[in-house]
């Protein structure tokens, strides 16, 4: 290796800002275990595809963001851990909901959000989207300026998943408000401020006056075993719903944009034919995976490619690493747009724990990505916020698990363009 694998990840603020030299360097071994703090580190495409398929027997998701850190006692010579995982399970970060949870329990759960994602339910949200971003950019685009994290993504995410619940509307700005407080005062804790108490009633109420909307669907929904949820439930799939689809969506659209600001030769090609959208957007999963990585805990001894791996060793699956990994992706460091297998990339993940909002965010940057360009001209990254090229000054959120702005300051220059009422769908 080339030296920087001496660094530590966890920590060192220099890989927040640009990880993929790091990448390159650890996947020399594409399964190594770091010496910090004995995490795991699979960076190569079909190691992480295999652990993330492995869902049942050999690897929990019960630390998918804590890692080493989840509080499950794992140093131990038994060479399976599943009991030790069953009982500490409650103390983990975000032990009561689904993302923490291994089958049958995560089936259970996650089969709830078979009520979202209707075909007749994504539709209508989707004819929501194209009115919703023309009228979050004409808040702005007369000035030839915005900061687009607070002028559209974040309003618009917030607004936009709120839609796909069916919050009231009378109740929506209560949430803006809590969002954007969330916001001011620093909270890390990925749920925006939203309260699960507030879906908790929510569910409540529909169960004693079903209505035509999203959350009597949630509230009537059952287990595939026939039993009712608990309406707590229910209510934690609705919150991490509302905080993961607002959050990973922002993160891709902010990082698209930016790739966008930067390449005004892909701004062309994509004014010029919106078609080519959808396959910008896969690349820029790949190239720039908004979920950098999260964790798995061995439940037991294994082997991942050449290495052994002991039971309660926390494994980092770096989506961002193997989506770069030159085994699978030529020039994997080049954007490309026509690239044939770009449906290979694992920004999402695979198997039974793949990011469930996906379509969601797919959909709404999208939508968006086509209404900034064919209404934003000449779209480019203000050198005063952000400095000239070749010297950019831009803010990452220090995270291992997200490939997050902090901030994006752009110029442009409006395009007088009538807000078009007819879109076409492209898969």
């Amino acid at each position: 290796m080339s030296g920087l694998e001496n660094l530590d990840f966890f920590t060192e603020k220099s890989l927040v800002d640009d990880p993929y030299d790091y990448y390159d360097a650890i996947r020399r071994c594409p399964v190594w275990r770091e010496p910090a703090h004995g995490v795991v580190m699979v960076s190569g495409y079909d190691e992480a595809v295999a652990v993330q398929r492995d869902h049942d027997k050999t690897f929990s998701v019960c630390n998918i963001v804590s890692g080493p850190w989840s509080g499950i006692p794992t140093k131990t010579d038994s060479d399976d851990i599943s009991d030790v995982i069953e009982r500490h399970h409650h103390a983990v970060t975000f032990g009561d909901y689904f993302i923490t949870f291994d089958p049958p329990k995560h089936t259970a759960h996650r089969s709830l959000l078979s009520r979202l994602f209707t075909p007749k339910q994504l539709k209508n949200n989707e004819d929501f989207l194209w009115r919703l971003a023309d009228e979050q950019i004409d808040r702005f685009i007369a000035k030839g300026k915005c900061e687009i994290f607070i002028d559209y993504n974040f309003p618009f995410t917030l607004d936009a998943i709120t839609d796909l619940l069916d919050v009231p509307e009378a109740d929506r700005e209560r949430f803006r408000r809590a969002a954007y407080a969330s916001r001011l005062e620093g909270d890390r804790s990925g749920f925006v401020g939203v309260k699960e108490e507030w879906f908790v009633d929510y569910i409540e109420d529909r169960r004693r006056n079903p209505r035509n909307d999203v959350l009597t669907e949630l509230a009537l929904a059952k287990f595939p075993d026939g039993t009712t949820p608990d309406a707590i439930d229910v209510a934690r799939v609705a919150t991490f719903m509302y905080a993961a689809g607002h959050g990973t969506t922002i993160d891709l659209l902010s990082l698209s944009v930016l790739m966008l600001a930067e390449r005004p030769d892909l701004q062309e090609q994509l004014r010029e034919d919106n078609s080519k959208i959808p396959a910008f957007i896969e690349e820029m999963l790949r190239i720039e995976s908004p979920i950098k990585s999260n964790f798995r805990m061995a439940r037991r001894n294994t082997r991942i490619g050449d290495l052994d791996v002991r039971a309660g060793t926390s494994v980092l699956v770096m989506n961002g690493a193997a989506n770069r990994d030159p085994r699978r992706f030529d020039e994997p460091s080049e954007f490309r747009l026509g690239r044939p297998n770009i449906l290979h990339h694992i920004a999402f993940g695979r198997g039974i724990h793949t990011c469930p909002g996906a379509p969601i965010a797919r959909a709404e940057v999208r939508v968006s990505l086509e209404r900034i360009l064919n209404r934003m001209a000449e779209i480019r990254l203000s050198e005063a916020e952000h400095g000239p090229p070749g010297a950019r000054r831009l803010k990452w959120d220090r995270t291992v698990l997200f490939r997050r702005l902090k901030e994006l300051h752009l110029e442009f220059t409006p395009i007088q363009e009538v807000a078009k009422n007819d879109h076409t769908n492209v898969d």
